[in-house]
């Protein structure tokens, strides 16, 4: 799939890959679904993340608390307080950091919490998208406070990517979860 590169796209790619994610949801057991992640799965990627997810648990809980960053970063900027996207201290070369105090944060957190809390984030950045113009998404001057970015990229990135990024993990955990 394409990058969004307008409000409609958007909309429709943001939506499409939430349910294709639940979809893979749903095809597996409540078991699978609390299993603790192979030790194959940390070998997988260099990435840090294929190191710090434990379980399907931490992937949701992930999408929440980006789904959380922007809603909080639009809603403050909207209100005239200006605030970067990333919380202080963190910024893109330290953001890993900022992804372990999450995962640190939610490791009470039970997966049926995990699951409602993300459905619920997931409908209110939606309802956030659909209160901005097409050209307010996608125009480089609409808003000063987005830096010269475009509002839509940050909501690609928390929606349809960061839904194929856990559809990925989730599929690599049923590829290698122990039979």
């Amino acid at each position: 799939m394409a990058r969004p590169t307008t409000k409609n796209d958007l909309v429709f790619a943001a939506g499409e890959q939430f349910g294709k994610l639940w979809k893979l949801m749903d095809t597996m057991s409540d078991e699978v679904q609390n299993e603790t992640f192979s030790v194959e799965m940390a070998t997988i990627g260099k990435e840090t993340h294929w190191g710090r997810d434990k379980n399907v648990r931490d992937v949701l809980v992930h999408l929440y608390e980006w789904h959380q960053l922007l809603l909080d970063w639009v809603n403050t900027n909207q209100k005239g307080k200006p605030q970067p996207f990333l919380p202080s201290p963190y910024n893109w070369r330290t953001y890993p950091a900022l992804n372990v105090e999450y995962w640190k944060k939610h490791q009470s957190t039970p997966l049926a919490d995990a699951k409602t809390m993300l459905h619920e984030s997931h409908a209110q950045v939606m309802a956030l998208i659909e209160d901005f113009t097409n050209d307010e998404l996608f125009s480089e001057t609409a808003l000063a406070w987005t830096g010269g970015a475009f509002l839509g990229a940050y909501c690609v990135s928390v929606t349809s990517s960061h839904y194929d990024w856990a559809m990925k993990k989730i599929k690599a955990h049923i590829k290698t979860r122990k039979q």
